[in-house]
């Protein structure tokens, strides 16, 4: 059991160096306060672990071809497409501002979408734990494979919480690239609106990848 757990952490964290994944994660935790981004970081990693526990239940009930499968990856480009669409139409619209300001003689850098300074934070996190559960559909096929090789193919939580850490691990490792680029880069409103256009063009080609690959 030891080892059908150490492979599959190890599948979560190959799982998670998907291009896919990371684009999802750079489109939602760009221009976040540190404890945003690592809190979105978290709750994609837990919703893609969930998601793909239901799945994976359902396929162990309900065998489907090959071809439904691939629906998973349709869902995920899909999602990926819509975000980098999105993006882009926010930065050519000018709705993407940033404004600066002291507190306790520090200073704070605020990023936000439209035309008003309003505070989206909560609709952010669950808008992450969601896209984390849809994308988890692009997941299953290749960790069925995965518990096939292992064991019998069971999915049991403790399969389901040793992939969702491996995956989490990269995912938080990313977050803080992120911070790096939130903390250093966008200092400017012409920065802020280069990043994001440069992670919707990201998340045009990875989508359109997926869908062609």
């Amino acid at each position: 059991m030891e080892l059908s757990l150490l492979l599959i952490f190890w599948y979560g964290i190959l799982h998670a160096f998907g291009p896919d994944h990371l684009t999802a994660i750079a489109d939602f935790s760009i221009g976040k306060e540190k404890s945003k981004t690592l809190l979105i970081t978290v709750l994609f990693a837990i919703g893609h672990g969930l998601s793909l526990f239901v799945f994976a239940k359902v396929l162990e009930a309900f065998p489907l071809s090959q071809s439904i499968l691939e629906w998973g990856d349709v869902i995920s480009a899909t999602v990926i497409l819509g975000m980098g669409v999105y993006l882009l139409y926010m930065v050519f619209a000018g709705r993407i501002h940033l404004s600066k300001h002291m507190h306790e003689g520090k200073e704070h850098v605020h990023i936000w979408f439209g035309k008003s300074h309003q505070h989206e934070d909560k609709i952010v996190e669950s808008s992450s734990f969601t896209m984390g559960l849809l994308m988890g559909a692009g997941g299953v096929r290749g960790m069925l494979i995965t518990l096939g090789a292992v064991g019998s193919g069971h999915v049991d939580l403790s399969l389901v919480a040793a992939f969702t850490a491996g995956v989490m691990l990269i995912f938080v490792g990313f977050g803080f690239v992120i911070l790096y680029i939130n903390e250093h880069l966008l200092d400017s409103e012409k920065n802020v609106r280069r990043v994001f256009a440069t992670a919707g063009a990201v998340s045009l080609v990875v989508g359109t990848n997926i869908l062609l690959g």
